[in-house]
């Protein structure tokens, strides 16, 4: 057996494994009912159905106040990072602007060298040299 068949094999062999968790997971999740909620249907007496159907009520209105609190919890916090983003956005533009002024400063401060092929001056020559 080559050494790319290995490979292949074990290639292969990966897939299947992924296929194979892909399908008890899918199989697993369409069987599943919701945890908490009751199945009235199966009641006979009104009164029970009625009670079933209540409780059942009261258990959403809890999930949907909790994940009302978590969301705006949520929010706040996104809120509280975009305001310190901003913060950080603003500083650095402070920063580049000086930053760029002090080069600008700089480059007026510091005269310009004169470049070595200048008119009149032999190449290797000294600048103290006629």
């Amino acid at each position: 057996m080559a050494a790319g068949e290995g490979s292949r094999d074990q290639e292969v062999r990966i897939a299947l494994g992924a296929a194979a968790l892909a399908l008890l997971l899918s199989t697993a999740a369409t069987a599943q009912d919701v945890r908490g909620l009751e199945i009235c249907t199966a009641e006979k007496d009104m009164t029970r159905r009625t009670s079933c159907l209540q409780s059942n009520v009261e258990f959403l209105q809890q999930e949907l106040r909790k994940q009302a609190k978590e969301t705006r919890d949520q929010q706040a916090a996104a809120a509280r990072d975009i305001a310190a983003l901003k913060a950080d956005a603003v500083a650095l533009k402070a920063a580049l602007q000086k930053t760029q002024g002090e080069l600008a400063e700089l480059k007026k401060a510091k005269p310009v060298p004169p470049s070595s092929s200048s008119p009149g001056r032999a190449e290797g020559a000294k600048p103290g040299d006629p």
